[in-house]
């Protein structure tokens, strides 16, 4: 078994900002995270004044407006809120 040691102030976020579809997250070892905002459905929900209201913590993200919290290392595993549920694919009719 291999062991990986993981240096958690390089995991600390220095910016986040939310677009349309997604949420980027700098962290401070360079490291830019984008996770798309279907995988948080009251992120996604909120108005984009919401979402610009941002609190930075050690470890992780969050809205006040919305009392959402987001971690950095659920970010990077791929965690999403058990009700995120994936944009239908469209597909060309053929």
């Amino acid at each position: 078994m291999t062991i990986v040691e993981i240096d958690l102030d390089a995991m600390e976020p220095l910016a986040a900002q939310c677009d349309d579809a997604h949420l980027h997250v700098t962290l401070a070892s360079g490291q830019i995270i984008t996770t798309p905002l279907w995988w948080y459905p009251r992120l996604q929900s909120a108005t984009p004044d919401q979402r610009s209201i941002i609190e930075l913590m050690v470890y992780g993200i969050h809205w006040p407006e919305i009392d959402e919290d987001l971690s950095i290392e659920g970010m990077l595993k791929g965690w999403r809120a058990k009700t995120a549920v994936p944009p239908e694919t469209m597909t060309a009719a053929g």
